[in-house]
């Protein structure tokens, strides 16, 4: 019996090489391999599937497909392959988490290959070590594939790729050692309970893939005994806040690698311990806008409640109920032949609603933009009409109460009190007209024509995911050219100069949206005056903040960080250009240094200047939690430029100039 096993061993060899003779031939036998110890581990009646079944069954080999050609990539130490497979497929489409039939997982078998590259695109991706590996030796030590299959060639193919494999992982894990400390550990303080510690990778990982990482705080320097300990193992942000902590009370913080043959020495942070604290504890100061908003409410709540009953709601109490609402929500009557939007302009202040999904404008059945008539007879102060047009777009639900408390009878008697009444009939008109309450933001300046035409326009974008009836959408490049003006090139009429310049203002308005990253900015204060108006320099990139740069990304300013701003500002001194022996290691010195010389450069100001700039040492700009600003204020003379005054320091391209209630508004947006 054991001469005819011998024989029929013979014989497999004879019909096949032993082993793989070309990256081909060792696709060949993982593909083999692989199919013959998944195949039972996915097994199933193929004779029960129908239907549903039938889907499930192909779902299961699509998955069983990519999840084998990620192992044999893997083994063949192909990245591109392994980085194509995780462009192409989720992590649960792969199975990263599911090991093959010899209990390794894809991330195993490059780390134990010391393919660190692999390695790294697959933590990337979110894989994970087999828990299998529970001690070092285990790594090394495995059963004898498990298989139920009588032939001897596939036997013989699993042994081979066994063998090569352990050979392989044996050699790389008696090769490494543990990885070194972790490199540039930077302790910062968080907020009044919390501190942030970032980190590198270490230098060198001896051999091995860094897999996690472990950090660990004490209020003591030797860690004895030690607070509590937090082990990352996702690495995409090599960071971790330690919440929790007591304001006042100093912390020690340091941070140790792991690899295959385990935790490396720990390295201590720089600073080495800090406390958790927060600029406000300087002064007790509360947060500026604490309870304000509800205040605003409050006092908004008892403004109407004394309106309720004043003899200026009769003439709106005696109309008629229907005339409240009595067009329907939907958008059909912008299609309706009797409605009152206007297709040309007649000298006067008019209204324009500018909705917007990805590049389509939404028209009227006549493809026009929206337009209504303010007042054909304007001859106001257009500024301070236009400001308070900007505070009602704050309150577009409350438009009828407003009507109600500003009546014609009351208005009869100023020109001001008349136009802000024309101007809520007409924010009514279009509401009423496109079915839709909220017309979006107001563009920072109105649109005017040397035939007397001024358009205030409001703009919207419409998110995909909302839907309306009956609405006429239409490309804005075709509205562009299929429109007739009715204007030469020289004196374009205000509806042709909007539609000119559409898409400046719907990059504006997508602009003012954004939101800036979390961090501590510095920020420049330059204000212009005019006649009637300040305005403020701002970048056009993003125009509801003001020209800044990024200082770090942590936003807390502590309260020893505070002292030290204070200090200076005691004393009057300016930036300096050098660092003194006093302020040399103070990390925010260097900091606001590298941050001044870029913002100078910014908003193309010689750095020779910055000498006589200040900060503003009142308070720290809070935006939330995640964003603060430090201002950065030229001399006393210079924040404001009146008209005609001198300023031979103008910014670059790409910024422009804001009225301050515009401004102030966007920023509360």
């Amino acid at each position: 019996k054991m001469t005819q096993q011998m024989r029929d061993l013979q014989l497999a060899q004879a019909r096949k090489p032993p082993g793989p003779s070309s990256p081909n031939a060792a696709k060949r036998l993982y593909r083999n391999l692989s199919g013959k110890f998944r195949v039972n581990y996915m097994s199933f009646d193929e004779g029960s599937l129908v239907g549903r079944g039938e889907k499930e069954k192909l779902r299961k080999s699509y998955l069983f497909q990519s999840n084998a050609a990620l192992f044999e990539a893997v083994e063949l130490q192909d990245l591109d392959r392994v980085q194509e497979l995780l462009k192409q497929y989720s992590p649960e489409e792969l199975d990263l988490k599911n090991p093959n039939s010899e209990g390794l997982l894809p991330l195993d078998i490059a780390i134990m290959t010391n393919n660190t590259p692999i390695a790294r695109a697959l933590l990337q991706a979110g894989a994970k070590e087999s828990p299998h590996f529970v001690s070092l030796e285990s790594r090394l030590v495995n059963e004898a594939p498990n298989t139920d299959c009588s032939e001897k060639e596939k036997q013989l193919k699993a042994w081979e790729w066994r063998f090569r494999l352990y050979k392989r992982m044996k050699a790389g894990f008696e090769h490494a050692r543990v990885p070194d400390a972790p490199t540039n550990v930077h302790l910062s303080v968080a907020s009044s309970s919390s501190v942030q510690v970032t980190f590198w990778e270490p230098l060198s990982v001896n051999s091995a893939v860094v897999t996690k990482y472990k950090v660990e705080w004490s209020c003591s320097s030797t860690f004895s005994p030690p607070l509590g300990e937090a082990v990352i193992d996702k690495l995409n942000n090599l960071n971790f806040t330690i919440q929790g902590l007591v304001s006042g009370t100093a912390y020690y913080v340091r941070v140790s690698a792991y690899n295959m043959k385990g935790w490396g020495p720990p390295q201590a942070s720089v600073p080495p311990c800090a406390i958790p604290s927060n600029w406000r504890e300087y002064d007790g100061r509360a947060p500026r806008r604490r309870g304000q908003a509800e205040a605003l409410d409050h006092l908004l709540g008892q403004v109407k409640t004394v309106h309720q009953h004043c003899i200026c709601h009769e003439p709106c109490k005696n109309q008629p109920q229907s005339r409240k609402h009595s067009v329907s929500k939907s958008l059909k009557h912008l299609f309706h032949p009797g409605s009152k939007f206007l297709k040309t302009l007649k000298r006067g202040l008019y209204l324009t609603a500018i909705f917007y999904k990805d590049d389509n404008i939404l028209v009227t059945h006549e493809d026009q933009i929206p337009v209504v008539e303010i007042d054909d007879t304007y001859s106001c102060l257009l500024m301070q009409d236009f400001l308070w047009f900007t505070k009602v777009s704050c309150m577009w639900d409350e438009i009828l109460w407003l009507r109600q408390c500003v009546t014609v009878s009351q208005s009869s008697c100023s020109c001001i009190l008349q136009t802000r009444f024309k101007m809520l009939l007409a924010i009514s008109q279009m509401q009423g007209l496109l079915g839709i309450q909220d017309l979006g933001q107001i563009f920072f300046e109105p649109v005017k024509d040397k035939q007397g035409n001024i358009l205030i326009v409001t703009l919207k974008e419409v998110k995909t995911n909302q839907t309306f009836e009956s609405v006429r959408w239409v490309p804005i490049c075709k509205l562009q050219t299929s429109r007739k003006s009715v204007s030469s090139p020289e004196e374009p009429t205000a509806l042709d100069t909007l539609l000119i310049s559409i898409q400046d203002k719907l990059a504006y308005h997508q602009r003012s949206t954004h939101a800036l990253s979390p961090g501590l900015y510095l920020g420049y204060l330059k204000l212009c005056s005019a006649v009637d108006q300040i305005r403020v320099l701002v970048p056009e990139q993003l125009p509801n903040i003001l020209c800044h740069v990024k200082i770090r990304s942590n936003p807390n300013i502590s309260r020893e960080e505070w002292e030290w701003l204070q200090k200076m500002a005691s004393v009057e001194e300016s930036i300096p250009a050098e660092p003194e022996a006093d302020t040399s290691q103070n990390p925010l010195f260097h900091e606001l240094q590298v941050a001044i010389k870029e913002l100078m450069t910014l908003v193309n100001i010689p750095l020779q200047e910055a000498k006589d700039f200040r900060l503003y040492s009142q308070e720290v700009l809070d935006f939330g939690d995640q964003v603060s600003f430090l201002l950065l204020l030229p001399p006393s003379d210079d924040v404001c430029t009146a008209p005609g005054q001198n300023n031979p320091y103008t910014p670059r391209s790409g910024f422009l100039t804001l009225p301050l209630q515009i401004f102030e508004l966007g920023e509360e947006r």
